[in-house]
């Protein structure tokens, strides 16, 4: 058997030249933030900024490093995110069966989507002394707050996904004997899936804008409580680090939401790596 040609080895040049485009690739995104964080530090320094209004990121650093060595950090990021996963999972669910169920089946529609938007333009924060007085100040309140919160942009989105789905492919499919079972797992979830997904990612934004607000309600526990504590003592630190976990929480989730878009729409054109813009 004839032995294979190995490929021709790339020059030390441009290997290097492709290490240096991987990591300002990898840079771009945070050099904005870097940037603010740069200035800020500076005004702080030089005085521009008092410690009382917005005290300097190396003043939040020692306050993120203080937390972490006493635990309270580590606590209370554990628990506002098992609040936020629990509401996720709640209220994604409900707004993800009610999407296919009023999206595949048109008495559904006619009989659920008019409440459901009636219901979508009432403000979800502010029904909170409605909730409390149903709840109490416990955790039920929080994850029923949060659940309100992701169910419809997830139901709109996946109700959306498969209305769009192309009627081509599912007439398509029925002419070749699929079943409506294998139509809906093979042909109009993996075409609403870029929808839903959307959808998703939009609802952490608000999970965790919803949780903010709720974890002010009485909490003895969590990183609003944390916020809220501080506040008290007047640790303006402790309260900036406390926005700054939930915005890089909020990060993960979408940096997480993003690889899960990336693995699942493998097969879509638009999310291959090397993907070009539309513009």
């Amino acid at each position: 058997m004839a032995l294979q040609d190995a490929p021709p080895a790339v020059p030390a040049p441009e290997r290097l030249k492709a290490v240096g485009r991987g990591l300002l690739k990898a840079l771009i995104p945070w050099a904005l933030p870097l940037g603010v964080l740069a200035l800020w530090q500076a005004a702080a320094s030089l005085g521009f900024l008092s410690s009382r209004v917005l005290p300097a990121p190396s003043d939040v650093a020692l306050a993120f490093w203080r937390t972490l060595g006493d635990g309270s950090l580590i606590a209370n990021i554990s628990v506002s995110t098992g609040r936020a996963l629990t509401g996720l999972a709640i209220g994604g669910g409900i707004g993800f069966a009610l999407g296919v169920l009023n999206a595949v089946w048109r008495p559904a529609e006619t009989a659920f989507d008019s409440t459901l938007q009636m219901l979508r333009n009432v403000p979800h924060l502010a029904i909170i002394p409605l909730v409390i007085l149903w709840f109490g100040i416990g955790e039920e309140a929080k994850i029923f707050l949060v659940a309100v919160g992701v169910a419809f942009p997830i139901y709109l989105n996946t109700f959306h996904g498969i209305r769009t789905v192309d009627r081509g492919l599912i007439e398509m499919a029925r002419v070749y004997g699929l079943s409506p079972a294998a139509r809906f797992a093979r042909i109009v979830l993996p075409g609403a899936l870029p929808s839903v997904l959307v959808g998703l990612r939009y609802a952490l934004g608000i999970m965790w804008l919803t949780l903010i607000v709720a974890e002010t309600i009485s909490s003895t526990e969590g990183i609003g409580y944390m916020t809220m504590n501080a506040r008290e003592f007047l640790q303006t630190d402790v309260v900036v680090l406390g926005v700054l976990a939930y915005a890089l929480l909020g990060k993960l989730a979408d940096s997480l939401t993003r690889a899960i878009e990336q693995r699942a729409l493998a097969w879509h054109p638009a999310y291959q790596p090397g993907a070009q813009g539309v513009a």
